[in-house]
């Protein structure tokens, strides 16, 4: 079932990684030829259906005897809590259907009884369109913070003691864990772990929180960034650059990142994540360069700055994270980039929402979506946060109306475990956000 705009490239082999240590990918395919779709939803549907259309069964994941391993979580969705209305259920096949999620707290309730609708330390944001997710595994959460902490503070030296509670309070290997359930083992968890930390590190001592400043970003991130893409020049030139890699924390983390990224990607898995790289990069120049003016951004300026400046490298390695490839030629798909950029602009939402009082406090004008939206739109801080609340749920069914839509189109076994895995991701990201307390609380708006 062709749809417009998408155009399917003939089978290719599957890919096998290249280099010294690599280990050949295994794809859920290669193992099931007869599996027709991992599910992008593993909630239960809330009322008896008459029979599923094709985009349906495409969704609602491999069925039939011997596939019920095959699901990357429970189709048990996690009880909410009782002060909090559910949310919303990702039905099968109908997940996109409806509009934005409601304020689960309407003008009245902010009036009558504005205690009952208040949001407790944990809880989501009231009215945000997600999914629950179940708890990480708390055996793997334990190995990969301890794998992680190692790697940080005494192979790459990255944090420093006086930052080891800020680093424990981050909880990357709850955050990982929750966003790769499928990831075969605890040395693939890893590769997303340590670029996570890496990234970390290099928005911390180059943009923000650690001495970060936006004077002089451009040549830092550039020097940064030769850790990911090689300098290949002359070798006069390259032993001092080789050298240059180790002298700060987050060309060290880099380098060592990505080092450990090359054992387990294929050659299109590592270029396709350089340039994501590169995208992120010039997102945060883009925000350095409107700080150092002193430029309040338009809406949809912000939201072209934050569509570079985003989540977009994390789920964009789900496949290499999760043991498999989405071959090049369909990852570059225009109907799957939609996809990826959805998923990746929506979750950074999610960002900006529950850091919301945590950026107030610091000094100076912290560009958010609520703060542009209130400067732009002259909306009291409250409204332009719930209107910011409206944005994210509008991406986030965009997101789930495209994947929908390219499974139905393209439904090559790597196709939907890829879009399955970015759901997840985009899930396991908003569970992290909701439940880290340390780092995060929401605005007293209701």
């Amino acid at each position: 079932m062709p749809v417009p705009g998408v155009s399917l490239p003939p089978p290719r082999p599957p890919a096998t990684a290249a280099g010294p240590g690599a280990q050949p990918h295994h794809s859920l395919a290669d193992s099931q030829p007869h599996v027709e779709a991992v599910a992008l939803s593993d909630a239960p549907p809330v009322a008896p259906r008459p029979p599923r259309s094709t985009v349906e069964r495409l969704l609602s994941g491999p069925n039939g005897l011997g596939t019920a391993g095959l699901r990357l979580t429970p189709r048990e969705a996690p009880p909410t809590s009782e002060a909090q209305p559910a949310p919303e259920a990702r039905s099968e096949g109908a997940s996109a259907a409806g509009g934005p999620a409601p304020d689960l707290c309407p003008p009245s309730a902010h009036d009558s009884a504005p205690d009952l609708c208040r949001p407790a330390a944990g809880d989501a944001v009231p009215g945000l369109y997600h999914h629950p997710v179940p708890e990480p595994d708390p055996l793997r959460v334990e190995e990969v913070s301890g794998r992680i902490k190692t790697w940080a503070v005494d192979e790459v030296q990255t944090v420093p003691p006086e930052w080891q509670d800020q680093f424990d309070g981050f909880s990357v290997g709850r955050y990982m864990v929750a966003c790769h359930p499928d990831a075969p083992t605890i040395d693939h968890l890893m590769i997303a772990t340590r670029l996570m930390v890496a990234e970390n590190a290099v928005d911390d001592c180059y943009c923000e929180d650690h001495g970060g400043s936006p004077v002089g970003l451009g040549s830092r991130l550039l020097l940064a960034h030769t850790a990911l893409d090689a300098l290949h020049t002359t070798p006069e030139y390259e032993e001092e650059w080789a050298k240059s890699l180790q002298s700060d924390a987050p060309r060290r983390a880099y380098r060592s990142a990505m080092d450990y990224f090359l054992r387990q990607s294929t050659p299109s898995q590592a270029d396709r994540f350089r340039h994501d790289m590169a995208r992120l990069h010039l997102g945060y120049l883009a925000e350095a360069a409107w700080s150092e003016t002193g430029h309040m951004p338009q809406v949809w300026e912000y939201l072209a700055m934050r569509q570079f400046n985003n989540f977009r490298p994390c789920p964009t390695i789900t496949d290499t994270v999760g043991g498999y490839e989405l071959p090049a030629d369909l990852h570059a798909l225009p109907a799957m980039q939609r996809v990826i950029a959805l998923a990746g602009n929506a979750t950074t939402i999610v960002n900006d929402l529950y850091s919301y009082t945590k950026e107030l406090k610091s000094p100076g004008t912290h560009l958010n979506l609520p703060v542009v939206i209130a400067q732009r739109e002259n909306l009291p801080d409250r409204d332009a946060y719930l209107k910011a609340v409206e944005v994210h749920n509008d991406l986030m069914h965009a997101f789930e109306a495209e994947a929908a839509g390219l499974a139905a189109a393209c439904p090559v076994p790597s196709v939907l475990r890829f879009l399955r895995g970015v759901a997840v991701w985009v899930d396991g990201n908003h569970y992290w956000h909701r439940s880290n307390t340390y780092r995060y609380s929401l605005p007293d708006f209701w």
